[in-house]
């Protein structure tokens, strides 16, 4: 049985959920690729970030159960391989909604840079 998400989502525009934490951008963009359970996104997020992003377990459960009350994520009771998982891990997968919140942040933030480096600021500073 698969359990879904607990609000519906496609009534509110993307928009409406931005800015969004760091933590939670971090999350969805780990299941952007595919299912993953808890574990499997805390390690995602610290490789893709060079290990400069750590959720820990409070900062990740607390933000997947927003998540999922607002329909960004669901909840899938399908099993990579049964015989190899532990039951009792619960996987979560990006809906649509989620995926176009990730794509409206990941354009705000896009936005943001090319706002910076269009200041006179910016392109005087030289790279490290």
């Amino acid at each position: 049985m698969e359990r879904r998400a607990l609000k519906n989502p496609e009534a509110k525009p993307p928009e409406s959920y931005l800015p969004l934490t760091p933590a939670v951008f971090h999350i969805l963009a780990a299941l952007a690729d595919g299912e993953r359970h808890g574990y499997a996104i805390m390690q995602e997020v610290s490789k893709t970030s060079g290990g400069i992003v750590k959720l820990g377990p409070g900062t990740l459960y607390g933000a997947i159960g927003r998540l999922l009350e607002d329909g960004l994520i669901e909840e899938s009771s399908e099993r990579p391989d049964p015989e190899m998982d532990d039951e009792r891990r619960r996987y979560y997968r990006l809906t649509r909604s989620g995926g176009n919140v990730l794509a409206a942040e990941t354009q705000r933030l896009a936005d943001l840079v090319r706002l910076a480096k269009a200041t006179r600021a910016m392109r005087a500073l030289k790279p490290a």
